[in-house]
């Protein structure tokens, strides 16, 4: 049963000849017989008793008649609720809060000009394997990634830039002039780190583990803003992407350390399910995202 035989039934009940139905539908009146008889079948009773050129509802067939017209009403009904669904198109996207704030705006700026009717939602994704849940999920439509590589083979990944880590303290610290940061060092200090699950904090806590050098104490903050006041209010040091420390290190409010500990580089891909269909504006946010971090 499809809706072109709910409609071919309607308009028959209505004109009580094939013959008419095939003219208003504009269909060969061979088509009109089939469908009927394929509906018939299909429900296993007579809609309509053939007397001669005449033909009639029958019992089942008035029954029908009001049964059908719902159908078909919904059906237009679902079809009007798709097209204002595409009308308020949702786009979701997932990043750490380093890119939300430090990246991102410029890039929905230019987003918005060509597509303001879509609404942006945003999600945290501080790993590449909170990414790969919500992404296959379909949480998500498109994540930036900031994380060392890791194999994604259900994901499409394209690299947009290398991301540089470094240690900073706030400029007034004595110790903030010494040549080399070392691992042992930190045994002293008193770290400010974002929240446990970030991707370059367990880069970070991973190799203190293994090295078995832990500060003495690690205070966890949920805003990168927050950890830069009191890294500058002298409580302790952190360790940042270098993209939202740029302005204080430019204006001596913090002080990068250079340090001697090898940790792996880290990088921002943006990244989408390999099999998710990409619409049009899907399709000119990643273009537009490619090129702001090109400039980046």
């Amino acid at each position: 049963m499809d809706m072109k035989q709910l409609q071919t039934f309607l308009t028959a009940s209505e004109t009580l000849s094939f013959t008419q139905t095939a003219q208003l539908l504009d269909y060969a009146q061979s088509s009109i017989t089939a469908q009927i008889k394929s509906l018939e079948e299909e429900l296993g009773v007579i809609l309509f008793e053939r007397l001669g050129k005449r033909i009639t509802l029958t019992e089942e067939g008035k029954r029908l008649q009001q049964y059908a017209q719902k159908m078909l009403d919904l059906n237009v009904d679902m079809k009007k609720a798709m097209l204002n669904e595409q009308g308020q198109a949702v786009l979701k996207i997932g990043a750490q809060e380093s890119q939300c704030v430090y990246r991102l705006p410029s890039i929905l700026q230019q987003f918005q000009k060509a597509h303001s009717q879509v609404k942006i939602i945003f999600k945290p994704v501080h790993t590449t394997e909170i990414a790969k849940d919500l992404l296959q999920s379909g949480d998500l439509d498109v994540a930036f990634i900031t994380d060392a590589y890791k194999e994604t083979p259900m994901l499409h990944r394209e690299r947009l830039l290398q991301e540089q880590l470094v240690f900073v303290s706030a400029s007034t610290d004595s110790n903030a002039d010494r040549e080399v940061f070392s691992l042992q060092q930190l045994s002293n200090e008193t770290m400010l780190l974002t929240e446990s699950g970030c991707s370059y904090r367990n880069q970070l806590e991973v190799h203190l583990q293994q090295e078995g050098a832990l500060p003495i104490q690690m205070i966890e903050f949920a805003s990168i803003e927050a950890i830069k006041q009191c890294v500058m209010a002298g409580l302790g040091i952190t360790f940042l992407p270098k993209m939202v420390v740029e302005k204080e290190l430019k204006n001596n409010n913090l002080k990068e350390l250079t340090t001697s500990m090898n940790l792996a580089d880290i990088f921002t891909d943006i990244a989408w399910h390999k099999d998710k269909h990409i619409s049009p504006y899907l399709a000119d946010f990643i273009e537009i995202a490619k090129m702001m971090y090109k400039k980046f």
